[in-house]
């Protein structure tokens, strides 16, 4: 006996049926928002660290500080020393929590504005400027959770990048003052800052009252 349209009409919507319900049963991967700055509370984020030789501090330690009706930033360079906290005249942070900028004027020196944003996880504060000076690298500076821990050691800069054979120097790399065996170490070497580039031209929306 040959089965009826309406019995092959039923197979296929029983069919359909069960391959809704295993869409439905299969796990969803759910992409993790990228983190975002907390709206209230304190954060520390830090690159300081001890060069082996001297003992002498290297980086920089940034102090942010929100309240509701402002937020604040503490800033610490080094030159060879820690510097004194230089506390930010202008703060400003995006609605979302993921970029922020301010300006600070270290005694006897020039205003100067400081950006970066936050990484996708919440633990890494970019800095705009020039690492080990490669302006294509951005400062790194990590979130401090344990503020009882010693600074690990400055580590050396990378040698020089080679410029590729047919430049205008004749492929011979520039000449810095440093060999391999004498890098400079990681930030403000010599009583130098690491430079800082200003933000775009459009500035963020600021989230004090």
């Amino acid at each position: 006996m040959m089965p009826t349209r309406s019995a092959g009409r039923a197979a296929l919507a029983c069919l359909i049926l069960l391959a809704s319900c295993a869409a439905l049963a299969a796990p969803k991967v759910a992409r993790r928002p990228a983190a975002t700055l907390p709206r209230f509370g304190m954060l520390v984020f830090s690159d300081l660290c001890l060069h082996p030789d001297s003992g002498e501090f290297g980086g920089q330690r940034i102090t942010l500080q929100r309240f509701a009706e402002v937020d604040t930033v503490i800033y610490e360079y080094t030159a060879g020393g820690l510097s004194w906290p230089v506390v930010a005249s202008d703060v400003n942070i995006d609605p979302r929590g993921r970029q922020l900028y301010f300006v600070v004027t270290p005694p006897g020196e020039d205003e100067r504005t400081i950006s970066g944003k936050l990484s996708d996880d919440g633990n890494t504060l970019l800095l705009d400027g020039a690492y080990c000076d490669d302006g294509a690298v951005p400062m790194r500076l990590q979130r401090v959770v344990d503020f009882g821990r010693k600074p690990g050691a400055c580590r050396a800069c990378p040698a020089p990048r080679k410029p590729a054979a047919g430049d205008a120097d004749g492929g011979q790399a520039p000449a810095d003052g440093h060999g391999e065996d004498d890098a400079p170490m990681l930030k403000n070497e010599g009583g130098k800052r690491p430079p800082q580039r200003q933000p775009a031209a459009e500035a963020l929306p600021g989230t004090q009252a």
